[in-house]
């Protein structure tokens, strides 16, 4: 039976345990409760959506190649036989260091420990009007929000008689030449070459444009030269128009503006260029550095609190060797979220931490359009289709949940054997902010 705890409006079960309260169910957060299973504290998780989502294949849903329930995962089934875990779906308002409390929209919560994983967001780098016309690619709702915004443009295409206005519909621009970016441009590329002419018959394939704009000089910048040159030239060969050392300037919904003086006229952009930390609000201006991140130290311990701990995209542990902290990757977010879990149980049983955080590089991946990868582990690269097997494999086998992995798996097979998409759904009506004749949701 539930009692309502003295220490707590949030209705939770009465406990004289330390009380471990995690904001957020990502990577990070996930990974730690995993580890924390059974052990002699309360884990209260606290999160604004009731799921999990694997993001790294967000882009196969943007482009209807995967349903949104093969990549979410419900937080309550994954954590059902869990005896010490109670979740709530709360927004976080605040967090109050002061007094060891947390603020959300449907009461406050106590805490002996709290960790923050709350993970990142778009970085639009102030860029105001680029933010309200455009869509990023950070959760599920943007994923489903750009397959009806493609869907919308393309159907508008099909019945309009004017020609420019046709061009525009079907100019879609993406911006930022990391591996979303790179992703969804190759996925959105061969959409155009083996589905448009079956679906949209009104519209001549070579009307399509997808624009890749990246700022610096090349694709992948965070993997090898051999990688970026491979993703250049199989991106060039689906005929995705890639433009280099160019930044965009402004975007008004329908005219996206370049550093490099030119104009793009397009009815849809999704800015996959950069993130930064979403860490809730209370903590003060000292705790954070560039981009929005929160310091901590070897233990994951926001910097100037015992109790208090950052893990995953939201937190930067700054060092000679990671000036700007570790890359926002899963990979990093899994570990920490490990070793925290780890380190908290022995603190809590001899008030000590152990182990200092040392991120290993398991290596990096990007998918480039069906059948073509790069893959970097070690010393090692490959690209091509072993690539892509590989990047399939290490994706499927991270998936949450075995019904996820086998729905996943089997789509994958049948899109090996063809390029058929069976769910070009337009199940809600997408425009951007600044247009507000329509809702996302």
């Amino acid at each position: 039976m539930l009692n309502q705890c003295p220490h707590s409006t949030v209705c939770l079960p009465a406990t004289e345990l330390p009380r471990v309260v995690v904001i957020g169910a990502g990577f990070a957060g996930i990974h730690f409760i995993k580890k924390l299973r059974g052990q002699p504290v309360q884990v209260v998780l606290l999160d604004k959506n009731n799921f999990h989502q694997f993001q790294p294949l967000l882009y196969q849903v943007a482009i209807a190649g995967l349903e949104p329930d093969s990549i979410v995962s419900p937080i309550r089934k994954l954590f059902q036989d869990y005896e010490n875990l109670v979740y709530r779906m709360a927004e976080v308002e605040r967090i109050e260091p002061e007094t060891h409390r947390i603020f959300t929209n449907i009461g406050w919560v106590s805490y002996d420990y709290l960790v923050i994983a709350t993970g990142s967001t778009t970085n639009f780098y102030g860029l105001h009007q680029v933010e309200e016309n455009s869509a990023g690619l950070k959760d599920i709702r943007d994923a489903l929000d750009i397959r009806s915004w493609v869907l919308q443009n393309l159907e508008a295409a099909a019945i309009t008689c004017d020609q420019q206005g046709k061009d525009a519909l079907t100019n879609f621009v993406i911006v930022g030449g990391g591996p979303a970016g790179v992703e969804l441009a190759g996925a959105l590329a061969e959409f155009k070459r083996y589905l448009l002419h079956k679906d949209y018959p009104e519209i001549a394939t070579d009307w399509m444009k997808i624009y890749l704009v990246e700022a610096v000089d090349r694709l992948l910048p965070m993997m090898s030269s051999g990688a970026s040159a491979h993703a250049l030239k199989v991106l060039k060969k689906l005929s995705v128009e890639v433009q280099l050392n160019t930044a965009v300037k402004g975007y008004d919904g329908t005219t996206v503006t370049l550093g490099n003086g030119e104009d793009i006229q397009a009815k849809m952009l999704v800015w996959t260029a950069g993130v930064k930390g979403d860490a809730p609000k209370g903590m003060p201006e000292g705790a954070f550095v560039k981009g929005n991140r929160l310091k901590v130290d070897n233990y994951n311990r926001v910097v100037g609190y015992a109790n208090i701990f950052a893990i995953g995209d939201v937190a930067a542990m700054v060092s000679e060797e990671t000036p700007k902290g570790h890359p926002m990757l899963a990979q990093v977010a899994i570990q920490q979220g490990n070793l925290l879990a780890e380190n908290l149980q022995q603190h809590v049983r001899t008030g000590v931490f152990e182990k200092t955080f040392s991120y290993r590089d398991k290596g990096s991946m990007a998918t480039i359009g069906k059948r073509n990868a790069v893959a970097e582990i070690g010393k090692s690269r490959w690209k091509g289709w072993f690539a892509w097997l590989l990047w399939s494999t290490v994706h499927l086998f991270s998936i949450a949940g075995f019904r996820n992995k086998l729905m996943v798996g089997i789509n994958w097979m049948l899109r090996y054997l063809k390029y058929e998409k069976a769910n070009r759904l337009i199940i809600r009506k997408f425009k951007p902010i600044s247009n507000k004749s329509f809702q996302s949701f």
